[in-house]
C-alpha cells in the first residue's frame, strides 16, 4: 500500500509517500480502505517527536488518528461489521506507527462507528478525534440544562464542535473566544463571540452579566486561556483543559485526553446526519500533500478541520 510516513522526526519535509506492507488484521480488527483522514495538531506533534514520552514510537511511522473508509475484511472475532460497510473511527493505538495517512489501515472494531450514507467522506474523516474530544470535555465539565459555557478557541477543530454539542446537552448560552474574522461564524453556530486577549475577562463578564461568572469553561488552547478561566468560573472543578494536565489538576480543574468510544462516535455522526451538528472542513488535500496539510494546520488560524483524501 501507499502511505505517508516518516523515518525521522522534524519539519513537514520528513513526511514522504512510501510503499509499505499492508497492515496485519488481528482477530478483533477491521481492514479499512481509507477514503479520508483527519489532520489534527497531535499529528504534527508526533512528527516533531514531542509524544515519544507518552507512547512507544516505531518507524517507518504513519501518522493519523482519524479515519473514514470502507471495510475490506474483518478478523475472526468480528461479528458486527462486514466487507462493504462504511465506517469512521478514532484509531489511537497503544503504539504509534500504523496510522490513517494511508490507503489501508487496520482498526480495532471497538473504535469505529457506522457512517450514515448521507454524511460525506471528508466530514466523516474530520469528525472522530475532534468530536469525541469536545463531547468528553463537555461531559467532564458536567454541562447540562441551563448552563452558560465558555469555550476557548471556539472556531477551531474541537471548539466549533464543542459549541454545538454544548447546546445538544442543554446549555442555555455558549460564549466563544475567537479572532474577529470568525465572529460571524460563531454567531451562525449559536455562540456569543468575544475576542481573545488582554480584555477577555472583562468581555466575558460583561456578556454574562450578574456576577460575571460562567458555569463551565473548556480550554482548547492553553496558556492565558486557562489562567483566564480560573477567574471566570464559579467552580474550578468545572474547568476542563486538553492542554497541560499537570498544571490543570494542580489548580483543581480537570484534564481530558480523548478516548475512543464507538457509542459516543455513533451518537455524534448521527447528529451530523440529522443536520444537528455541522463539521466545518476548511480545506482538504490529497494524501500525497500531507506535509502541506500539516504546515497549514501548524500555522494556526484554521477554522474547523483539515482533511486528507485518499
Amino acid at each position: 500500500m501507499k502511505a505517508i510516513a516518516l523515518t525521522e522526526y522534524g519539519d513537514p519535509e520528513v513526511l514522504s509517500l512510501q510503499d509499505l506492507p499492508d497492515p496485519i488484521v488481528g482477530p478483533d480488527h477491521l481492514l479499512v480502505e481509507v477514503r479520508a483522514a483527519g489532520v489534527n495538531p497531535v499529528d504534527y506533534k508526533i512528527r516533531q517527536g514531542y509524544l515519544q514520552g507518552a507512547f512507544p514510537h516505531h518507524t517507518p511511522l504513519i501518522p493519523g488518528w482519524d479515519v473514514a473508509g470502507v471495510v475490506l475484511s474483518t478478523g475472526t472475532a468480528v461479528h458486527d461489521f462486514k466487507p462493504g460497510d462504511e465506517v469512521l473511527g478514532y484509531v489511537r493505538k497503544d503504539h504509534v506507527q500504523n496510522g490513517a495517512y494511508a490507503e489501508l489501515v487496520s482498526v480495532p472494531d471497538r473504535m469505529v462507528a457506522r457512517k450514515p450514507s448521507t454524511v460525506d467522506w471528508e466530514v466523516a474523516g474530520a469528525l472522530p478525534l475532534a468530536g469525541l474530544t469536545a463531547l468528553q470535555a463537555l461531559k467532564a465539565a458536567g454541562v447540562s440544562s441551563g448552563d452558560t459555557v465558555l469555550v476557548h478557541a471556539a472556531a477551531g477543530g474541537v471548539g466549533h464542535l464543542a459549541v454545538q454539542i454544548a447546546f445538544q446537552l442543554g446549555a442555555a448560552r455558549v460564549i466563544g473566544t475567537a479572532s474577529p474574522r470568525n465572529h460571524d461564524f460563531l454567531r451562525a453556530l449559536g455562540a456569543e463571540p468575544v475576542p481573545y486577549g488582554d480584555a477577555l475577562i472583562d468581555a466575558v463578564s460583561e456578556a454574562v452579566g450578574g456576577d460575571g461568572k460562567v458555569d463551565a469553561a473548556l480550554d482548547f488552547v492553553g496558556g492565558p486561556a486557562f489562567d483566564d478561566s480560573l477567574q471566570l468560573v464559579r467552580d474550578r472543578a468545572r474547568i476542563v483543559s486538553i492542554v497541560d494536565g499537570g498544571r490543570t489538576v494542580e489548580h483543581g480543574a480537570k484534564h481530558v485526553f480523548v478516548r475512543a468510544s464507538s457509542e459516543q462516535l455513533q451518537w455524534l455522526v448521527d447528529l451530523v446526519a440529522a443536520g444537528s451538528l455541522k463539521v466545518e472542513v476548511q480545506r482538504s488535500f490529497p494524501l500525497e500533500q500531507a506535509a502541506d496539510a500539516q504546515r497549514l494546520l501548524e500555522g494556526g488560524h484554521v477554522r474547523g478541520k483539515v482533511v486528507l483524501t485518499v
